[in-house]
């Protein structure tokens, strides 16, 4: 039976793959357009345009809806297994999933509001997704260490921890190297002298936004022992 099929596995595996669709099918949309160049445009400029503006809104609203759905199941799991096994403080987790929560709201924010046409609610919900994002994996990552060995393997922990330190050290230069950009827009001349900037910033944006990908991955296996159970009650007489 395919992992992704055990019990709550879907969601993550959903969100991993819905996620990269989202990001490669705008990209590949807006160079055949020709509204961007294909060297390293910023995840933003292959959604700005029309016909991608379209898919791009669409698929990162429906990935910030998947993102906090697993941020939520996993704050469920990691509740359980701390009840079953005390590991941390429980303020610890809802902190996590506050932040993850609040990230999930930025790039809502990113889907419909594009940034050559609101660019400081762009930037703002931009800033939101990555830095609420990056703390999110790396409280997550310190929340797997200390429920290791039980409900974590060494590997998996080692794992999550170096995609978030990838993630911390692509988010500060990327934040830096974008607020020095003196102007938005979605053509770049090499020898214009905000060029560089906008390589390192480009660069690292990618970085994190696939740093997300590949950590959410790593939930599928603590997902798969996980049950969705509705319950319906009727108050008063029928």
């Amino acid at each position: 039976m395919l992992c992704f099929l055990k019990g709550m596995a879907f969601v993550p595996f959903l969100l991993v793959t819905w996620s990269s669709a989202a990001f490669i099918i705008s990209y590949v949309v807006a160079v055949l357009s020709g509204h961007v160049n294909p060297f390293l445009p910023y995840i933003s400029d292959t959604g700005t345009t029309p016909p991608e503006s379209g898919i791009f809104g669409f698929m990162i609203n429906f990935s910030a809806f998947l993102g906090a759905a697993t941020m939520y199941t996993r704050y469920k799991i990691v509740e359980k297994q701390n009840q079953t096994s005390y590991f941390g403080t429980p303020v610890f987790n809802l902190v996590s999933l506050v932040l993850g929560l609040v990230g999930c709201i930025g790039m809502g924010i990113v889907a419909n509001f594009q940034e050559l046409a609101v660019p400081v609610v762009h930037d703002g919900g931009a800033l939101l997704a990555f830095v609420c994002g990056v703390v999110y994996t790396l409280l997550q990552s310190i929340i797997s260490y200390k429920s290791c060995p039980q409900w974590n393997s060494l590997l998996t922990c080692h794992i999550r921890m170096a995609i978030s330190a990838v993630s911390c050290a692509a988010v500060v230069p990327m934040i830096a190297c974008a607020s020095l950009i003196s102007i938005t827009k979605l053509e770049w001349n090499p020898k214009e002298k905000d060029y560089v900037y906008h390589v390192v910033s480009a660069i690292c944006e990618w970085t994190v936004a696939f740093g997300f990908i590949f950590y959410f991955l790593t939930f599928i296996q603590d997902f798969q022992s996980v049950t969705l159970r509705i319950s319906t009650e009727i108050n008063g007489d029928i």
